[in-house]
């Protein structure tokens, strides 16, 4: 099912049915503030595999979350750096790379790493899902090799039946990837550029090493 999230009554069922369609371990796809998303259960392993095998890849999950308290129960613990660049930064288009609690009962396709690549998106629909969902494993909502959809008719006709729900909210206001740093060292570390430039991390925290570094 496709809903137009423009039309009030729409959106507020389009919701309900993606948030049940989650629970349920059904992939969704949802607006965010960079590319449409396929988003399932990051709790619900084979929810996961599900969005992994749509998009024809294997690469681990990053995971989308709808509060910047949701990221203190998904990590060990969390540097100085890491807290700036969250307040500073999201909800937006940063991705970060933390150390994940040991505890947690996951698979996002990373093979024991240890790892996870969080963000807070900033777009209302997604954040909506989000807080009644919890975490979800969130990848961009195209086939593997393919562009990245920019709309959900885009995504629909690249993923088709695989996906229970389809948000539609028109095209993305910013059609550049999120930018990704890692902070799972002592000194920060880009390792994707993207919609927030090296320039803007570097006044919250000067020490980033960048791509050219």
């Amino acid at each position: 099912m496709l809903y137009d999230c423009s039309k009030p009554d729409e959106r507020e069922r389009g919701i309900a049915a993606a948030v049940e369609a989650v629970q349920r371990g059904d992939l969704v796809v949802m607006p965010t503030d960079t590319v449409y998303g396929i988003g399932a259960d990051a709790f619900k392993s084979w929810a996961v595999r599900s969005l992994l095998n749509a998009k024809g890849r294997d690469n681990p999950s990053p995971v989308l979350v709808g509060s910047r308290h949701t990221l203190d129960g998904l990590v060990y613990s969390l540097s100085p750096m890491a807290r700036d660049l969250v307040e500073a930064f999201w909800p937006g288009a940063l991705t970060i790379v933390v150390q994940h609690a040991p505890s947690l009962q996951w698979d996002l396709g990373d093979s024991g790493s240890g790892t996870v690549a969080v963000r807070m998106p900033l777009h209302p629909v997604a954040l909506e899902v989000l807080r009644e969902t919890g975490p979800m494993a969130v990848s961009s909502a195209n086939k593997h090799g393919l562009p990245s959809a920019i709309t959900a008719e885009e995504a629909r006709e690249q993923l088709g039946y695989s996906v229970s729900v389809y948000l539609e909210a028109g095209e993305c206001p910013d059609r550049v990837a999120s930018t990704i740093v890692d902070l799972t060292s002592e000194r920060p570390r880009l390792l994707r550029a993207g919609a927030i430039p090296i320039e803007k991390l570097r006044e919250v925290v000067p020490d980033i090493e960048g791509v050219e570094d």
